[in-house]
């Protein structure tokens, strides 16, 4: 038994609140349960050094979790004076994760900065943001399309994530933090709307899990990520 009392491949209540940031071209906020992610998506004029002149823009992605956002006050990055590797790891995956799913030529030489910053934290912070990610990004190409500085909304393909585990031995979906924290395998899948996978991250805590276990997780995450996706459709209607 789970102990929030879900079925294996029972997600957590997942919702989307779009056009929360007043000044933002896009943002919305995510929730995965107890996980809140606010998800800001500003367009730059400016590109990175090494992009310019080359007729294609750029997607990346800034990510933090606030002091509370967890049980135990975590001291602002900015206060340490550097931001940490998980940080990094993070940032990039999410938008490693955006970019597969746009079109860079599409969206001319500009940059849209992705700012995912964590309300609240109860596992799957990366999978809530890149998840949330995507509907902020969707919104600032609408915002985009609609002052004509696009032909059309240069997203390709829907993006979501979810985190997966072997928890008390069974495969699971969309681990808590109480999963999380004690799960023999601990497993992020990002994948597209139609069946591609983006990126998969999986970790043995306590024993190595088999070819068997691999390919029921990659399934939980495959019923997940089509859930999400459905939702992230239903919420821009």
């Amino acid at each position: 038994m789970r102990p929030s009392k879900r079925a294996a491949n029972e997600m957590r209540a997942v919702s989307f609140e779009r056009g929360v940031m007043r000044h933002a071209e896009g943002s919305c906020l995510v929730k995965f349960g107890d996980t809140h992610v606010l998800v800001s998506a500003t367009l730059e004029e400016r590109l990175p050094p090494w992009l310019k002149g080359q007729g294609k823009g750029w997607v990346t992605a800034e990510y933090s979790m606030l002091p509370r956002a967890t049980h135990d006050r975590t001291r602002r990055e900015s206060s340490v004076g550097k931001v940490s590797g998980r940080t990094q790891e993070i940032q990039r995956l999410i938008g490693r994760s955006l970019r597969t799913a746009t079109d860079l030529v599409g969206m001319g030489e500009k940059q849209i900065t992705v700012d995912c910053d964590v309300l609240q934290a109860d596992g799957g912070t990366r999978t809530a943001a890149i998840t949330g990610a995507w509907v902020a990004l969707h919104d600032c190409f609408e915002w985009m399309y609609s002052r004509s500085m696009v032909r059309q909304n240069p997203l390709k393909d829907h993006v979501a994530a979810v985190s997966c585990g072997i928890y008390d031995g069974t495969p699971v979906l969309d681990l808590d933090y109480a999963e999380d924290s004690t799960a023999e395998t601990d497993a992020n899948f990002v994948m597209t709307g139609s069946g591609g996978i983006v990126e998969i991250q999986g970790t043995a805590e306590k024993t190595p899990f088999t070819q068997d276990e691999l390919l029921s997780l990659l399934g939980l995450a495959r019923e997940g990520v089509d859930h999400l996706v459905a939702l992230q459709k239903q919420a821009l209607k």
